[in-house]
């Protein structure tokens, strides 16, 4: 038998009070999930979720009875989150899907065990720790951890008919906790229902994308998930541009300290095109923040090792430094890959280096003068304003942001006589 009582996230006094809580009068309780999956493979623990054999009105009610918070944050697939010292706990009452349609399910609560474990996506997902600290494996599981396998539960095909988002879970859970080739049959079961991924809401698939692409190293998945047709499904903008960039890109990041960020990826395997970016932007329903660095990356000149320091700088006050970065970091990453044996992409390796650092440590000037100064300067409201200040500004920029605001005042008179 596996157990886990000694661990520390177990140990915890809050988990500990709200197993006693929730395991008493007849009713059981398990820690199910990432929780034991983590622990079990040897990875930091999160979240910790439980289900319980308790409907979620007494969940609530004995939580109520300690002075516990009881937040319905999923009544109605059953789940209530205890809240303790400021840390949530999400409880949910076994379950049995009663009618799924690819996108939601409608449950019902007092399932067994196993029913409860049959439901799930994937076998290292549902596995169950009791009181005691024992690790229960009601679908295989524990062998599958063991090898580092991700397998759907029972029947591949009808487990993704459920709900066609596990076709994405299972390539990002391939990309976190898989070794060696995908599972046959769920990746042959993933490649059938691609074309069911369209039917998903665009914030259930970028969030399971942006999952993907923050697992330390996203690569196998991406590359089975070209073969399988499903990247070209979710991302048709990567079908020509392909996913060669990211072997150099995750190993500049183990090798210099980056750490995984799934924005970056995403740049290396779609084309530099604003307009195309700004496309994937909307069908995706990027945030704004999002869909702006995107944006940025689009319009970054892409550098040249031979850019002087004063002229780099100028790029970067009219591009922003976060687009330039990434342009770098992408082109930094491309270089080291020949550097080994490239005397000229070691040189430029070199060079983007430091205007990596450069631009990271770059600090935006601001321009000393406003509209409101050619106004006060007599220039009538209208495109005459900023025509002025764009003259004055590209002035400024050319003297490397050194003119005063008394030289641009001096200039902003000339222009106003003219």
């Amino acid at each position: 038998m596996t157990n886990l009582a000694d661990r520390d996230w177990f140990q915890d006094p809050a988990l500990k009070t709200l197993m006693a809580l929730l395991n008493s009068g007849g009713a059981e309780t398990r820690v199910v999930g990432g929780a034991v999956r983590n622990s079990l493979m040897g990875l930091p623990v999160g979240d910790i979720d439980l289900a319980t054999t308790l409907l979620p009105e007494e969940v609530s009610g004995r939580a109520a009875a300690k002075g516990i918070k009881a937040v319905p944050t999923g009544i109605e697939h059953g789940t209530v989150t205890l809240v303790i010292d400021g840390k949530g706990y999400e409880v949910t009452t076994l379950r049995r899907d009663v009618e799924t349609n690819g996108r939601h399910a409608q449950v019902a609560f007092g399932a067994t065990w196993q029913e409860d474990a049959d439901r799930r996506d994937l076998t290292m997902n549902a596995l169950y720790v009791g009181v005691d600290g024992e690790v229960v494996d009601l679908v295989g599981g524990l062998a599958d951890i063991e090898t580092k396998t991700v397998r759907f539960i029972g029947n591949a095909e009808q487990r993704i008919a459920e709900d066609y988002l596990r076709v994405l879970r299972f390539f990002r859970f391939f990309a976190h906790y898989g070794s060696g080739r995908p599972d046959a049959e769920g990746l042959k079961a993933s490649a059938r229902a691609r074309a069911q991924l369209k039917t998903l809401s665009a914030e259930r698939v970028w969030a399971e994308m942006k999952k993907l692409l923050s697992a330390r190293d996203p690569g196998r998945a991406l590359l089975w998930m070209r073969q399988s047709g499903v990247l070209t499904e979710v991302l048709p903008e990567t079908e020509k541009w392909g996913i060669d960039a990211i072997p150099g890109l995750i190993a500049a990041e183990q090798a210099l300290g980056w750490a995984p960020d799934p924005l970056l990826r995403l740049c290396a395997i779609v084309p530099k095109d604003a307009a195309r970016l700004v496309t994937l932007s909307e069908r995706l329903r990027l945030s704004n923040a999002e869909a702006l660095a995107l944006d940025r990356f689009a319009r970054a000149p892409k550098p040249q090792e031979t850019v002087t320091d004063v002229a780099f700088d100028r790029d970067l006050y009219r591009f922003g430094k976060d687009g330039m970065i990434s342009m770098l970091k992408l082109e930094l990453a491309s270089a080291r890959v020949n550097a080994e044996h490239d005397q000229k992409a070691m040189a430029r390796s070199a060079r983007l280096f430091a205007l990596l650092k450069r631009a990271e440590g770059f600090v935006r000037p601001v321009l000393p003068i406003k509209g409101s100064d050619v106004l006060a300067a007599g220039i009538v409201a209208g495109p005459k304003v900023g025509e002025i200040l764009g003259k004055l500004e590209e002035g400024w920029i050319a003297s490397q942001f050194n003119l005063t605001r008394e030289d641009l005042l001096a200039r902003l008179e000339t222009l106003a006589k003219s």
